[in-house]
């Protein structure tokens, strides 16, 4: 007596052609993944063509650069990459203490360097490292 199930049959040569297929296509080693040298793919392209943000590196104004009279938002935000420090301040107070043509990164950077707790006696090391924002 065989261990063979009642339904067991013998795989048809096409079905026999189409399961050694699949098995090479399992075998097979995976396509080599991109290297710097390689051109990269037209789709990768046109997303970035498509990308909304991409224009607007360009033509867009840092928070940096402007000057305290051409800023919208009322709360003004410098922070430290250094020490993570974080200091506030309203728009209409750094307005009368630097006056409304000072640029915001000036401002800022004088507001970090005040309470800056990072002292090394060395002016390469010394300071924060501000990074500018506003709501």
């Amino acid at each position: 007596m065989t261990d063979r199930p009642a339904s067991w049959r013998m795989p048809s040569r096409k079905e026999m052609e189409k399961m050694a297929a699949a098995a090479v296509r399992r075998n097979l080693p995976p396509a080599p993944a991109p290297g710097p040298a390689d051109d990269m793919p037209p789709e990768y392209w046109q997303s970035v063509l498509d990308d909304a943000g991409a224009d607007e590196g360009r033509t867009r104004t840092s928070i940096r650069t402007l000057r305290l009279c051409e800023m919208s938002g009322h709360i003004l935000r410098v922070s430290c990459r250094r020490c993570s420090r974080t200091v506030e301040i309203q728009k209409a107070d750094a307005v009368r203490l630097a006056g409304p043509q000072a640029l915001w990164k000036d401002v800022g950077k004088r507001l970090l360097d005040d309470t800056c707790q990072q002292r090394t006696g060395r002016h390469e090391e010394d300071g924060c490292w501000p990074t500018f924002n506003m709501s």
